[in-house]
Order: C-alpha cells, then sequence, then structure tokens
C-alpha cells in the first residue's frame, strides 16, 4: 500500500487503533500486531502521570514499537482540553496529540466551538494537532486556519457501530479538502464501513470500539486491516461510475444468432 504522511511522519499502514476496553493487555498487544497500525491512541489518567499505575501498560506500547497518539478523551471545556495535552506531551513525550472537546453527552459529538479555540492554542504551542470534529465544511476550515493539517472526522457517534451516518458530508469534506490529510474516527463498526470510507477517498481510519469489544478482537483487527487495504486499493484504482440503467457487459455484435429474427 501507498504511505500515509502525517505531519511529517511516513506510515505504510492506515489503520489507527485505540487501546481502551480490551478484555486483556495480551489481546490488545495481539490485535495490534494483527492490525498492522503502526499509530494507537492512549488516554493520559491524571491519577497514574506521576507514579507506577500505568508503567506495565507503557511498557506494553513501547515494546509494540508503535507511534503513541495521546488524546484528550473526556474533557468539556477547551481549557481542560489545554491542560491535559500540555500534561500528556510530558508524560509520553510527543508533540502530538488527538485533540476531543465533548460537548454533547448521549452522541459525544465534539463542541467545535472549544475545539477550535483549543486547537489553536495547541498549534501556537507546537503541538501536532489531530482534531477530532464533526463533518462540517465550515468547522473543517476553522480548524485548519488554526494551524491544524489533519482532520479526523465522525462517521457516526464514538462507540455506536452505525458506520457512516451521512455519506453526503463525508464526500463533500473530502471533495473541500483534496489535499488534506482525513482520517474518519468515530462509529465504524464493520470492516465494510472502512473499506467504503476508503473508496471515498479517506487517507485512514481510526477505531477502538469496534475491535475492543468484537468476540475475536485479534481477528477483527486483522479484517480491518485487509478492509482498509482493499478500500484503499480501489480508490486508487477508480472505481466505475454508477449508472441509472443497466448495460449488458457482453458485446451484442458477433453474436451467433440473430436476435430481430
Amino acid at each position: 500500500m501507498d504511505p500515509l504522511t502525517l505531519y511529517d511522519v511516513s506510515l505504510r499502514s492506515r489503520l489507527l487503533l485505540g487501546t481502551a476496553r480490551y478484555p486483556s493487555p495480551a489481546i490488545l498487544a495481539d490485535a495490534i500486531r494483527a492490525s498492522g497500525c503502526e499509530i494507537v491512541t492512549v488516554s493520559l489518567r491524571r491519577e497514574a502521570g506521576g507514579g507506577r499505575a500505568g508503567e506495565s501498560f507503557w511498557a506494553l506500547i513501547r515494546d509494540l514499537g508503535v507511534n503513541v497518539l495521546p488524546n484528550t478523551a473526556g474533557c468539556r471545556t477547551a481549557k481542560e482540553a489545554i491542560a491535559t495535552a500540555q500534561m500528556a506531551r510530558e508524560v509520553f513525550a510527543t508533540d502530538w496529540i488527538k485533540l476531543e472537546v465533548i460537548g454533547e453527552e448521549d452522541t459525544l459529538q465534539p463542541d467545535v466551538f472549544g475545539l477550535v479555540e483549543a486547537a489553536q492554542a495547541l498549534n501556537a504551542e507546537g503541538f501536532h494537532v489531530f482534531p477530532y470534529t464533526t463533518d462540517d465544511l465550515v468547522v473543517a476550515e476553522r480548524l485548519l486556519n488554526a494551524g491544524c493539517r489533519v482532520l479526523m472526522p465522525w462517521a457516526a457517534p464514538i462507540g455506536s457501530g452505525r458506520g457512516v451516518n451521512n455519506t453526503f458530508a463525508l464526500r463533500a469534506l473530502r471533495a473541500h479538502f483534496p489535499d488534506t490529510p482525513l482520517v474518519v474516527d468515530a462509529g465504524l463498526g464493520a470492516p465494510s464501513h472502512a473499506t467504503a470510507v476508503m473508496e471515498m477517498g479517506y487517507d485512514a481510519v481510526l477505531l477502538n470500539t469496534a475491535v475492543a469489544r468484537a468476540g475475536d478482537p485479534v481477528g477483527m483487527a486483522q479484517a480491518f486491516r485487509l478492509a482498509v487495504e482493499a478500500g484503499r486499493a480501489g480508490w486508487r484504482a477508480q472505481p466505475m461510475t454508477p449508472r441509472d440503467m443497466a448495460e449488458p457487459s457482453t458485446p451484442m455484435i458477433g453474436r451467433p444468432f440473430d436476435q430481430s429474427a
């Protein structure tokens, strides 16, 4: 598969994986290996930031040799997200941050006003911001103007497994920002969902619940890896344009029987 570049880092895999809610650390490690991913997201636990509680987990992640993308999961205000990002930079020694500012409890929809505010502040501090956002074109433009070089629009609410709720919006986002890396984040539940968004021309997908809560997380991680690869290959091969009417796949000229008789 052709490489993906995010903030000047070249990657072979176009699948990003979350690390929460797996049945065990061993299954998490096996799922990461099966997925072939090179980036995993992790949440900063404030109570473990200066102690030993998370050392075994961080050791596991380091041993896998993947890039760590800390996130601000659970933050409800720009101020809280900025403070969490600053702590995450110290704990994980990276300028990468997946920025989440949640504004609505039932859907976990991003607070796009707080998101843009936090993105602007963090970009000014030298962070490489991966904003979890909606599929709104205006918000996307504001985030890019704030200094973001990657966007992570949702397909559906976090953990819902619904797949793409608004195909038109995702296609419009891709068309409006052809040169911006776009990573679909949240709402994908089946490998076919990942293939579908990759066939739209999206650059990557990020998953957590769909893999972690599957009956066989390791098998599901491998299935999503193949689905992402298939979708990317399909997009690069330029799929045919859908038609309203049938068109015969077998030429009429040269058939052995005269159909007019």
